[in-house]
C-alpha cells in the first residue's frame, strides 16, 4: 500500500498553517496554533485516531482565534483528502460513541465526496479554555467542506462543556479512524455505486 500522507501549506493574509496527516500513523502529534485548548482538541484527533499529526500555525490572534481555528479546518480536511487520494478500497464510513464522565458524544463520518455538517454539540455560551464555543462548530463545519465528508456530531448527554467538546472529538476521532481504513474484500475497488467520490 501506498503511503497515506499528506503535506499542506496555507499561506494567507491572516494565518500560515503548515500541517502534515499520516494516516497510517501511530498516534504522534505536535499541536501548535497559539491557543492551548484547541491544540488540546487537535492531539485528541491524533491520538484517538491513530494518525500522525503535525500542526504548526501561526495565526492574527491579535484580532481572535477565528481565522487560525477556521483555517486549520480547512488545511487538516484537505490534508485528509490529499493523503486518501481517489479512496480505492476505502471503508469510507465511521461512527462511534465515546463517553468523558457525565458527557457521551456520538459522530458518524462518510467520506463521501458531498460535505455537510450537522452539529448539536450542546454548549452552554461559555469560553471553554478561552475559546468561544461557536468556533468548534465553526472548525467542524470548515473541515468537512475541505474534506468534502458528510459529518454528524452529537453531545447526547453531559453538564461540563471540557468534556463535551473533548469526547465530541475523541468520537470525530475513532470515527474517522474507522471511515479511512482500508477493507481488503474491495480489492481496491472505489466505495460508491457510482464510481467515484
Amino acid at each position: 500500500m501506498t503511503s497515506r500522507t499528506a503535506t499542506v501549506t496555507r499561506d494567507t493574509a491572516e494565518t500560515r498553517i503548515e500541517l502534515t496527516v499520516a494516516i497510517d500513523g501511530t498516534g504522534q502529534f505536535v499541536t501548535e496554533t497559539g491557543i492551548g485548548f484547541f491544540d488540546h482538541m487537535l492531539s485528541h484527533i491524533a491520538k484517538h485516531g491513530v494518525f500522525d499529526l503535525e500542526v504548526r500555525a501561526k495565526g492574527d490572534l491579535h484580532v481572535d482565534e477565528h481565522h487560525t481555528v477556521e483555517d486549520v479546518g480547512i488545511a487538516l480536511g484537505e490534508a485528509f483528502a490529499k493523503a486518501l487520494g481517489d479512496k480505492a478500497g476505502l471503508v469510507r464510513a465511521g461512527h462511534a460513541y465515546m463517553p468523558l464522565d457525565e458527557a457521551l458524544a456520538f459522530c458518524a463520518v462518510d467520506i463521501s465526496g458531498r460535505p455537510y455538517a450537522r452539529l448539536d454539540l450542546r454548549l452552554l455560551g461559555r469560553d471553554i479554555g478561552g475559546m468561544p464555543p461557536d468556533l468548534f462548530g465553526h472548525f467542524l463545519e470548515s473541515f468537512a467542506a475541505s474534506l468534502k465528508a458528510n459529518i454528524h456530531v452529537q453531545t447526547l448527554a453531559g453538564v461540563n462543556d471540557h468534556h463535551k467538546i473533548e469526547a465530541c472529538f475523541k468520537a470525530l476521532a475513532r470515527a474517522l479512524d474507522a471511515a479511512t481504513q482500508v477493507d481488503p474484500r474491495r480489492g481496491g475497488d472505489i466505495p460508491s455505486t457510482k464510481g467515484s467520490l
